[in-house]
């Protein structure tokens, strides 16, 4: 089909469902609605439903009626026939296709809107799926997106569904979808998640033929296994849904707050149980996170159990990409109203999803947008939070996130305990001690900011001046014993020697004189009438 026969044909169905306002203002938008939406990027094709796809993967971008509509986008397609399928393969692959395998299977297993999906077998016996793009689909959605834009240009405007700048975000669209269209960079995603993961026996993913990948070509090793919910299945086999749901929940964790590398799309169909695994598969949809970013993430979470708003307010000044005036104080106030309605209760009774919905809105209302890595994540956390409900209802997922931060739960991903376990488990302890001053050096900033205030009474000078003088006193040990912990943390942090079993001597040195330093102060203190001051009030 010529441009401009697409370019009529893509108008004429955006002005059928309602969509006409966007090109003309003499139309009305009464018929607009998050169904009317998808039905037209369904009738329209498969560039017009992976952009659907890719846009359900962005709540920073659209509400939420309109992602839970596109979620619904069934990518589905009528079967390539094998002539043409079979020259892509060849083409690209530069070789015959019945030189490489023992069988293939002329009829697709999977037909969807870029590429189908065939099971064959290698010459050396091996079992494998065969990924290959439909011909000419790399220029027929690179026409639908050119189309897309103009359409953008000529709406001046009108689109009016909270999306910060149209243009910029379907270029952005754009450079996702030909990344879609990479496979070598999807084999390279599959590639890190099994390096990620290659000591977590319990957790798989498919080994990629190298050899037999292109960019239109990825050849996988074929899995054979059932969907993570098929409840039937698993209690067929023999496993433990609770052990199932405990072990996906932590490989997300170490995904997120580890690796840096996450799969964006988590669903039942690209979760599969196979040899007693969880085996992930389809990386089209993946995240990276960098070390500020993982690190804010971490905060986060502490604050979210900790209930410090302060942080969570950091957090989204930190990250967040600003898109106007920003007024901390309101931020701060819509902030509280978060914690006071979602997350005033335990950690079992908060859900994902509607705590990510609220701080969708609130960043929005306050003129931020989060960077896209962090909009595929919170969508992937949602889609988990699904996946486990129907897996283990009983799972605490925010519960395990909390622990799995705080270093409680990493081990249990490993199948053997080795001895150096209480060693590691020590390590974990000592750093958590590190953080223990923290708040120490929050409250002396506060106080150099001014914004801390001490009252008290004089009611005898003399006396008064002896206590002050103990108090500085005091203040003063606190503050030396508190910059011994920083060091000693320093320095097992950096493996300073002399080292044993991976720990500093030199750190844990540091932390025991700290330890009888604060013990000598305790003593000063009751020896001082530290805690007698209330008892003297009510003799007199």
């Amino acid at each position: 089909m010529k441009s401009r026969d697409r370019f009529q044909e893509i108008i004429r169905v955006f002005i059928s469902y309602g969509f006409g306002y966007l090109i003309d203002s003499k139309f009305n938008n009464s018929k607009k609605s998050p169904i009317n939406l998808r039905m037209a990027l369904e009738e329209l094709g498969p560039t017009f439903i992976k952009i659907g796809q890719i846009l359900s993967t962005r709540p920073d971008l659209l509400p939420e009626e309109y992602i839970n509509e596109l979620i619904k986008l069934q990518d589905s397609a009528p079967e390539e026939s094998f002539e043409n399928i079979k020259s892509v393969f060849e083409e690209s692959i530069n070789k015959k296709i019945y030189d490489c395998f023992l069988y293939f299977s002329k009829k697709p297993t999977a037909s969807a809107s870029i590429a189908q999906v065939h099971e064959a077998i290698l010459n050396d016996g091996r079992a494998v799926i065969v990924k290959i793009q439909r011909p000419n689909i790399y220029n027929t959605m690179k026409t639908d997106i050119d189309i897309i834009k103009k359409i953008i240009k000529l709406s001046k405007g009108r689109i009016d569904i909270d999306i910060v700048d149209p243009l910029a975000v379907i270029e952005e669209l754009e450079s996702t979808t030909e990344k879609e269209l990479d496979f070598i960079d999807e084999s390279k995603s599959i590639v890190k998640f099994r390096e990620n993961n290659e000591n977590i026996s319990p957790i798989y993913a498919p080994d990629v033929i190298s050899s037999l990948c292109s960019e239109k070509v990825l050849t996988l090793e074929y899995i054979n296994g059932f969907k993570i919910n098929d409840m039937k299945m698993i209690e067929k086999k023999g496993y433990s849904n609770k052990d199932i749901a405990k072990k996906l929940a932590l490989s997300y964790c170490k995904q997120i707050f580890d690796d840096g590398f996450f799969h964006g799309d988590p669903h039942p169909g690209n979760l599969l149980i196979s040899n007693g695994r969880i085996c992930f598969i389809d990386f089209g949809i993946t995240g990276e996170l960098d070390e500020g970013l993982k690190n804010w993430l971490n905060k986060a979470m502490i604050a979210v159990a900790t209930g410090d708003k302060n942080k969570i307010v950091d957090f989204i000044l930190a990250i967040g990409i600003k898109r106007g005036k920003v007024n901390k104080g309101n931020l701060y106030e819509d902030v509280s109203y978060l914690f006071t309605t979602y997350l005033n209760t335990s950690l079992k009774n908060i859900k994902i999803a509607v705590l990510l919905e609220e701080m969708f809105s609130i960043v929005k209302n306050n003129n931020i947008q989060f960077p896209k890595e962090l909009a595929i994540l919170f969508r992937g956390l949602v889609i988990l939070e699904g996946v486990i409900a129907e897996v283990d209802p009983q799972l605490d997922i925010i519960s395990v996130i909390t622990s799995f931060v705080k270093g409680k739960n990493k081990m249990l991903l490993i199948k053997d305990i080795n001895e150096e376990e209480l060693v590691l488990s020590a390590y974990s302890f000592f750093r958590d001690a590190s953080r223990i001053p923290s708040k120490a050096v929050e409250a002396l900033s506060s106080i150099s900011d001014g914004r801390a205030k001490i009252n008290f009474n004089i009611t005898d000078l003399e006396n008064s001046v002896d206590h002050i003088s103990n108090m500085v006193n005091r203040l003063v040990g606190a503050l030396l014993i508190s910059s011994l912990i920083i060091a000693s943390s320093l320095i097992i942090s950096n493996n300073v020697g002399p080292i044993y079993k991976g720990i500093s001597l030199m750190g844990i040195a540091g932390y025991i004189i700290s330890a009888i330093f604060a013990i000598f102060l305790l003593i000063a203190v009751v020896r001082d009438g530290g805690f007698r001051s209330k008892k003297k009030k009510r003799k007199s």
